[in-house]
């Protein structure tokens, strides 16, 4: 369970990370907008990833209670 927890961390904060930088590059760049859309949608499908992962982790809490 605590490999599963640092996974998570790991896929939310480097999500942050390279989607913050990627906003950034875009506008110093001068990117078109449907860039940083891409970058926005590829940001809330690992998030969304994370939150289901999140919630198989707490499942799994639960089940070793009781």
């Amino acid at each position: 369970m605590a490999g599963t927890g640092r996974h998570i961390s790991i896929v939310i904060v480097g999500t942050m990370v390279i989607w913050f930088s990627a906003q950034i590059l875009g506008s110093k760049l001068g990117l078109p907008g449907r860039y940083a859309l891409l970058f926005d949608f590829a940001a809330l499908a690992a998030l969304f990833y994370a939150g289901i992962n999140i919630l198989r982790l707490q499942r799994m809490r639960q089940k070793d209670k009781g």
